[in-house]
Formats: structure tokens, C-alpha cells, sequence
């Protein structure tokens, strides 16, 4: 059985937006969660047509008097709406819940308008913490975390439909590109950048576009939740870094599906971005659903010394690298122990695909497991 971490959204009465990749599960959370309220679904063409026309029209599903949740389903659809539900918020003081699945039109007409009128809150796929002692790595490795393919009984299948057909329709729907078959390539082109540093005119070349086409078809990614680019660290740098930013998909499952496995390609590459995957999935949800305000980014030097992730905010900064190895050495960590000289107050984790712990000087090796598990404590002291 799955439990839902994510609670804070409904303990406060105030209008939220809580986006989030299509599958994560937020329509579902909501309907477990809310009996009887308002639901504006805009996925049901009848009521995307009606509101489309004249989406002043919302009032027509209120009840006179009602004080609960009204939940309107694919925001993103009709942005235009926005204004009408700032109006109901600022003269009826109803309460809305604006889920999305793309953050593009929202952010280009309509979030800045309800500005501290709706919190924003994010559903990711699944944690350990919500899975408990069913979690097999594994599967995991291989289907990702996104609620269906725990239920669905061919993962495989689920998900090849859903890098076509959802991720095609997204982008048909946002008419976010022309050339659709070129962007096609693109996200299996991006597959190969997985935890890698961007090289735009690289991909640009492979997938036959110009690199401005590619940066925008990254922005898209990003804009549809479902890409994301990690940062490089740079606070008080003793070294010349690098530039560039990483690129991930969110979950490790998308990432396996799109990612080409021909005779010539190396395994242990797929295999060791699959692992770093779903650390960071895991990281970058309980750092939302938490409220820890960390910023994640990735440490690399000119040289070649990399660490594969760092998060800073005011409850510290840690330091994770990250090997899918069942073994490792002293060795294994001597990125952690460089990133130690330049900042000696970093926490330092070596997490592996083994089954002990060890303690090389300040740096504390993990098995995967324990860490994913151990997660909330370790940057946040929450004990769950």
C-alpha cells in the first residue's frame, strides 16, 4: 500500500497550485483525500469547451454558499481562467486547488497574478517513505517510481506509452513546437545527457537542428516538469569551475525508456545515470515536501573533479557522490575529499550499490538503500 507524504497542501486554508509531471498522481492524492468537493476537470472536453468559451463561466459549477475545495484539473489548459479564480478568491474567498502538468503558459499568464493569493506545492513520483518494505531496487532501476508501474502489469508497456502518447500531447496541446519528429529525437538524443554537463551544439549536430532550437526544446522539458538542469556550485570557489548546468529527466524509469540500448552501448553508463537518477528524484522530493529550502547543484572542477551532487540551505551543506559499483575503496571518495578542502564544513556521503557501511575519515559510505531510506533524517533530522 502506498501513503502519500505530501499533507501540508490541505492543513492550510489557502488556494494552492500543486504541479507536477502527468502520472505523479495528483488528480488521485486529491480524489483519496477530498470527498464532495468541486472538481473542474479540463481534460473532459465538454467542460474544456464550455469554459474555453467563456471562462466566466466557472461560476456556473459553484453551489451558492459553498466554503470548501473547488479543484480545477490541467490549469495549464485554459490559463485565462486564472483571472476569474482570482476574482472568486478575492470577493467570495473560495478556496481553489489549480493542479498542472506544465508550468509554461501558467508562468507566461497567470502565476504572477495570483502571487501571494496561492501557495505552489510539487507532486513527484514515489519515495521510499510512501512505498516502505516493497521497495525493490531493481524494479525501480528499471521502471522508475511513477505510481502506475507498481500497479500496472507490464511497467514496460505503460511507460512506452506514456513517453509517446503524453509527453506527444503535451506538446501538441501547448503547440510548444512545429516540428514534432525533430523534438521526438530530441528526447531520445537528451537521454544520452543524462547526468551529463550540456553541450548544445553537440546534441544540435546528432539530432540535426540548431542549438538554439535544442536550448528551447530543453526549456520545454523543464516547462512540462519532466527535465530538469542542475547548476554548478560555486559559493566561495577556490577553483575554476566548470559552467555548464547537468540535465536529468525526473524519474528514473522515463529516463531507461528513452535512453537507446544498442549492442555497442556501455551498461554500466545507463546503469550508473539510472543511480544517480534516483537519488536525486528521491532528493529533490523530500526537499520539497519537507519545506528544507535547499538548492541542489553539482560540484566539477577544470580538472576533471566532480562530485555528482551538493545541496546548500540553512539547515547545512552536504556533499553526496553517488556509484553504482557493489564495492568500493578509499579511492571511491576522492572527489568528496577534495570538495572537503575547499568547504571543511560539508558533510561528506559515499552512496553505493553494496550492502555495508563504512566510514573513510569524515566521508560515510552507504548502500543505496539505507540512504534513499534515510534520506529525510540526513538532511533534514525527520525521522519518519
Amino acid at each position: 500500500m502506498v501513503t502519500r507524504i505530501l499533507e501540508k497542501p490541505l492543513q492550510n486554508p489557502k488556494s494552492f497550485f500543486l504541479l507536477g509531471p502527468r502520472g505523479t498522481g495528483k488528480t488521485y492524492w486529491l480524489k483519496q483525500k477530498l470527498k464532495d468537493v468541486v472538481y473542474v476537470d479540463l481534460l473532459d472536453m465538454e467542460t474544456y469547451r464550455l469554459l474555453i468559451a467563456d471562462p466566466h463561466r466557472l461560476l456556473e459549477f459553484i453551489p451558492k454558499n459553498y466554503t470548501d475545495w473547488i479543484v480545477i484539473d490541467e490549469i495549464q489548459r485554459i490559463p485565462e481562467l486564472l483571472n476569474e479564480v482570482h476574482r472568486l478568491i478575492e470577493s467570495e474567498k473560495q478556496l481553489f486547488i489549480l493542479t498542472g502538468s506544465s508550468a509554461r503558459n501558467l508562468r507566461k499568464k497567470g502565476v504572477n497574478l495570483l502571487a501571494g493569493r496561492a501557495l505552489i506545492y510539487h507532486m513527484h513520483p514515489l519515495i521510499v517513505q510512501e512505498i516502505g518494505d516493497s521497495f525493490d531496487l531493481k524494479r525501480v532501476l528499471s521502471w522508475g517510481l511513477l505510481p502506475a508501474t507498481l500497479s500496472e502489469p507490464d511497467p514496460k508497456a505503460y511507460l512506452k506509452s506514456y513517453v509517446t502518447a503524453y509527453l506527444r500531447e503535451e506538446v501538441m496541446q501547448e503547440s510548444l513546437t512545429r516540428n514534432l519528429s525533430t523534438f521526438t529525437r530530441f528526447l531520445e538524443t537528451a537521454s544520452f545527457s543524462q547526468g551529463q554537463v550540456l553541450n548544445m551544439s553537440t546534441i544540435a549536430r546528432e539530432v540535426g537542428t540548431s542549438a538554439k532550437n535544442i536550448s528551447n526544446y530543453f526549456d520545454i522539458l523543464n516547462d512540462l516538469l519532466i527535465g530538469f538542469r542542475l547548476p554548478i556550485f560555486t559559493k566561495r570557489a577556490k577553483r575554476q569551475t566548470v559552467q555548464h548546468p547537468k540535465f536529468y529527466y525526473f524519474d528514473v524509469g522515463v529516463y531507461q525508456t528513452l535512453r537507446p540500448k544498442g549492442y555497442l552501448d556501455s551498461q554500466p553508463e545507463i546503469d550508473g545515470a539510472g543511480f544517480e537518477t534516483l537519488f536525486l528524484q528521491s532528493l529533490r522530493a523530500i526537499n520539497d515536501y519537507y519545506d528544507l529550502e535547499y538548492q541542489l547543484y553539482y560540484w566539477r572542477t577544470t580538472a576533471g573533479i566532480e562530485v555528482n551532487f551538493i545541496i546548500h540551505g540553512p539547515k547545512g551543506l552536504f556533499a553526496f557522490e553517488i556509484k553504482q559499483s557493489k564495492s568500493v575503496t578509499r579511492h571511491d571518495a576522492k572527489s568528496l575529499f577534495s570538495f572537503q578542502k575547499d568547504y571543511p564544513e560539508a558533510k561528506l556521503y559515499l552512496i553505493y550499490g553494496g550492502e555495508r557501511r563504512y566510514y573513510y575519515g569524515n566521508v560515510i559510505v552507504l548502500p543505496i538503500r539505507d540512504a534513499l531510506f534515510e534520506l529525510p533524517k540526513i538532511i533534514g533530522g525527520i525521522t519518519i
